[in-house]
């Protein structure tokens, strides 16, 4: 895991070890049935949030919020990156980001066009 490369970095500190023990503790009495969902938030600050979701429904309220940003990129790394653990996560990532980038894309292409028109 991902304490083996902060020690071997020199960057594990004792705040990491209780941000894990956090991150274990909100899993430990969790029961993930056939359709539930874990939904993992960073921020730019470097924050993780947790949230379970059981009925298909985003959250409200978080279950945590760990403030390390070496465990939020750890996270959400084992998650995306080319072998990570979830092929399931990377495409759903991926249809979700090509959904909104066309959105964004039509929608920046209505704007211009419309710009266009009370020009000419």
């Amino acid at each position: 895991m991902c304490i083996g490369v902060w020690k071997a970095q020199g960057t594990y500190t004792d705040a990491d070890t209780a941000t894990i023990e956090k991150f274990l503790q909100v899993f430990k009495d969790e029961n993930f049935l056939p359709g539930s969902s874990i939904l993992f938030t960073t921020s730019p600050v470097g924050s993780l949030t947790i949230s379970f979701s059981k009925d298909g429904n985003v959250p409200k309220v978080a279950s945590v919020v760990l403030e390390n940003a070496k465990l939020a990129q750890a996270v959400i790394e084992s998650v995306i990156r080319e072998n990570g653990v979830s092929p399931e996560a990377k495409q759903s990532l991926a249809s979700r980001l090509s959904y909104f980038m066309k959105q964004f894309d039509e929608k920046t292409t209505t704007n211009v066009e419309s710009k266009i028109d009370l020009e000419s």
